[in-house]
């Protein structure tokens, strides 16, 4: 990859950006419409984040060995 592309950001970004968002609605500090713009980007945020992991979930796959072929099954998390 060349210096001048640039690599879309990433979960972690995204969720360190949602996280200083969050940290400055809660300050308390800001005029409404500052907040009001905030509060806008953090919801775009936690969908970016929420889409993210949604694709990474349907990604995730338990390899199981039936009659000697691998055979990809869904991931089903434990209930405990």
């Amino acid at each position: 990859m060349s210096m001048s592309e640039q690599p879309t950001p990433g979960f972690e970004s995204d969720l360190e950006e949602l996280e200083k968002v969050v940290r400055q609605l809660e300050s308390g500090d800001l005029p409404l419409e500052a907040s009001l713009g905030l509060f806008e980007k953090g919801m775009s945020l936690s969908d970016s984040c929420r889409k993210r992991l949604e694709e990474a979930e349907t990604r995730i796959e338990i390899l199981l060995k039936k009659g000697g072929k691998v055979s990809p099954q869904p991931w089903q998390p434990d209930k405990a």
